[in-house]
């Protein structure tokens, strides 16, 4: 989509037309559900998510600037919806803990093996704290500090439940492919 193409779709969007906000979502479903699939436990959450985030990009449009990145800003919503959807959802989720972790003996070639379902698939398995501060360091980027203020725990937490997320995923790993590898 050219930039002139999306700034006439966000123009359309801020003037209310639902032609342009179908389009708009439309164009950024596929992405959208991308992102929101590797915070949340199953396709359902993750279209709640999606449409909560849409529902925040039509109320703050005004908010864009168009000198930067649609998709990058959209992303940042994305992420932030979903961090919310734990939030509001963690109280009534179990807390999985490892207590048996099995000696691995590292296999490069275990991650490689898999398909993009496929991992999203084991990711999804994770507890919902895990999976939201595996995705948040690993995937997005954020350092143990933004991930502690964003989910209101300390970076001490963070950095526990990532490498918990790190063996949970060795485990799941080893169990579906008899091999182990560095996550």
């Amino acid at each position: 989509m050219s930039d002139g193409t999306l700034q006439k779709l966000i123009s359309g969007c801020l003037k209310g037309k639902r032609k342009s906000q179908e389009k708009l979502y439309q164009r950024y479903y596929a992405y959208g559900m991308s992102v929101c699939l590797r915070y949340t436990q199953n396709e359902d959450e993750a279209i709640e998510v999606f449409n909560d985030s849409f529902m925040k990009v039509f109320g703050k449009l005004d908010t864009y600037d168009v000198e930067k990145s649609f998709q990058s800003w959209f992303r940042r919503i994305l992420i932030n919806t979903a961090i919310n959807y734990y939030h509001k959802h963690e109280k009534h989720r179990q807390h999985h803990s490892l207590n048996n972790e099995l000696p691995l003996k590292e296999e490069d070639n275990a991650i490689s093996q898999l398909s993009y379902q496929e991992l999203i698939a084991l990711i999804q398995r994770l507890s919902p704290v895990y999976r939201t501060v595996f995705n948040l360091f690993v995937i997005d980027g954020f350092s143990h500090e933004e991930i502690a203020e964003a989910l209101q725990i300390s970076v001490g937490a963070s950095k526990s439940n990532l490498s918990r997320a790190r063996a949970n995923l060795r485990v799941m790993l080893y169990h579906q492919n008899k091999v182990a590898c560095k996550v």
